[in-house]
């Protein structure tokens, strides 16, 4: 008989994997970046703490910037961002990133439709420098169905550990659903390229997602002695963005 699946093991085995995973990136001088986009309450929190639970803290970074200054808002849009990529032998993960520009902002007002437009020409071009430069690249869209970010959005309210959690912009999240909709099938048309593809995560079952979110990372990051040791992600729940994905029900509507 087989043996039950075991998420806490699961886990485990993954983050020992990323362990020698980063062992060997640091001592290759690897300059690794993961990008965590999604809706609110989609799981990039969970997620990103699992993966960097057992990792190094001088050459991990998880990057989550806040509301930008007056200041900021007169920059260069990606210069608050550049600050925080990473150098040789670093990992880091943005939760949330530049994309803000064309998911939040586009959806909330809180940029121009003219700097929207420049943004989403401009990214793939920034990326590729990016690249170009060293940079691995890795972006993860975090999908949720509308049922179960309006649960989880709920518990954040009820229960009070979550309270740091808990956002203005969550009393809208449900109310913009298709405002959001719009504005992310803009986003991964226009800006998956084949240097910087965009994954598509499945989040409803949380753990799940979690699991095969450090698989995918493995399979892509890894040298092949690491990766080889690690069951591939189901394609049910991790799969490269193609246009097809829009019309066919692979994403959330």
């Amino acid at each position: 008989m087989a043996k039950p699946y075991d998420y806490d093991e699961e886990i485990v085995t993954l983050q020992k994997a990323l362990v020698r995973f980063q062992q060997h990136a640091i001592a290759a001088g690897e300059k690794d970046l993961v990008i965590f986009e999604g809706r609110d309450a989609a799981g990039k929190d969970g997620s990103i703490k699992r993966i960097i639970q057992h990792l190094s803290n001088r050459a991990t970074r998880a990057v989550a910037l806040p509301k930008p200054s007056d200041r900021q808002q007169t920059e260069w849009y990606f210069q608050r961002y550049t600050h925080h990529l990473p150098a040789a032998g670093e990992f880091v993960i943005f939760n949330r990133s530049w994309y803000n520009r064309a998911g939040v902002e586009r959806v909330m007002g809180f940029s121009t439709p003219e700097e929207q437009e420049t943004f989403l020409d401009d990214v793939p071009v920034f990326e590729r420098m990016l690249a170009d430069g060293g940079i691995q690249i890795i972006k993860l869209w975090l999908d949720i169905s509308r049922k179960e970010q309006g649960e989880r959005l709920d518990a954040r309210r009820t229960d009070p550990l979550k309270a740091l959690k808990v956002s203005p912009l969550d009393a809208v999240a449900q109310d913009k659903w298709d405002d959001y909709s719009k504005a992310r099938d803009e986003m991964l048309t226009r800006t998956h390229s084949a240097q910087t593809p965009w994954v598509v995560v499945h989040t409803d079952k949380k753990k799940l997602a979690r699991v095969h979110i450090m698989r995918h990372l493995l399979k892509v990051l890894a040298p092949a002695k690491i990766a080889k040791t690690v069951s591939p992600p189901d394609p049910d729940i991790v799969f490269e963005f193609d246009v097809a994905a829009l019309s066919d029900g692979r994403l959330e509507r």
